[in-house]
């Protein structure tokens, strides 16, 4: 027992080293750090952040289990599972599993880790379904539909709630979480922010997804409206965690972020509106 322990944090150890980039803010994509450790730790209340370099997850901790966003790849969930450990808690407590969005880098892993908690329940935005059963997993495990949710449900354990809304675009079903939490005697609205606008989208001519345009601005229409003072994210660049991690323990916890959430939701808007004036302009073709 002793043994495996050991390699095993040797091991998240050695990748942690492996990861000089991550000393820098982040705030440009980089898919090198997708399968890469990152140190987990307290965000703030009961969130606290165990995802990899790139590819947030993050534990909502409460005395009836855990919550659980984001599973990632199955070939990163020894990191995911040493990570919840390092700060404390056990894969077996998690009782529920949400997701961001469907692709493999968020939710591919979504049926090893139910069994890896002992049956943890995992719920869907409705719309990303038909994407997550055709969604390929190396292990050939369908993905599990435990409960599938509509916009503005609520998800809650142990005196935590979580709200779906459906932010779509970037998925179907793309989902952004919002909870209130507690922290040093304030109460603060806190955001996992699904996924954001390529700067190279395809919005018009799509033929995966004609309507994606349209859902891309309604989506942006939910971001500007809602309260966010905690600002989280499917992916790393969109919010630059390992700046913020780095200025972790100071006056102020660094993670609440009101104006970075409105300068991302401003950027996507931007950029939403040059790509569809440039692509009706210049149809794309292929």
């Amino acid at each position: 027992m002793f043994v495996r322990s050991f390699l095993r944090t040797s091991a998240v150890v050695a990748a942690i080293a492996a990861m000089p980039s991550l000393a820098l803010a982040q705030t440009v994509e980089d898919r090198t750090q997708d399968k890469v450790a990152f140190p987990s730790h307290k965000v703030i209340a009961n969130v606290y952040s165990v995802g990899t370099g790139t590819l947030n997850s993050y534990l909502i901790t409460t005395p009836q289990g855990h919550i659980l966003v984001n599973t990632n790849f199955e070939d990163t969930v020894p990191l995911l599972t040493a990570a919840v450990e390092k700060v404390g808690f056990k894969m077996t407590d998690v009782k529920i599993i949400l997701g961001s969005h469907a692709h493999a880098d968020h939710m591919q892993a979504d049926a090893v880790v139910k069994e890896l908690t002992g049956g943890a329940q995992v719920m869907v935005m409705e719309q990303d379904v038909a994407a997550l059963k055709a969604m390929k997993a190396p292990s050939g495990k369908a993905h599990p539909f435990d409960r599938v949710l509509k916009d503005g449900d609520t998800v809650a354990l142990g005196g935590s709630t979580l709200t779906a809304h459906l932010t779509p675009g970037h998925t179907r079903g793309c989902t952004t979480w919002t909870m209130k939490v507690t922290d040093a005697g304030r109460t603060y609205d806190l955001a996992i922010a699904c996924g954001g606008l390529q700067e190279d989208a395809r919005l018009v001519n799509n033929k995966n997804y004609p309507e994606i345009a349209d859902d891309f601005a309604k989506a942006i229409a939910v971001y500007k409206k809602l309260p966010v003072d905690v600002f989280l994210a499917s992916h790393s660049w969109f919010f630059d965690p390992a700046g913020k991690y780095k200025r972790m323990g100071g006056a102020t916890n660094p993670y609440i972020d009101p104006a970075g959430f409105k300068a991302w939701v401003a950027n996507m808007e931007k950029t939403h509106a040059s790509l569809l004036a440039e692509q009706k302009k210049n149809p794309p073709t292929n």
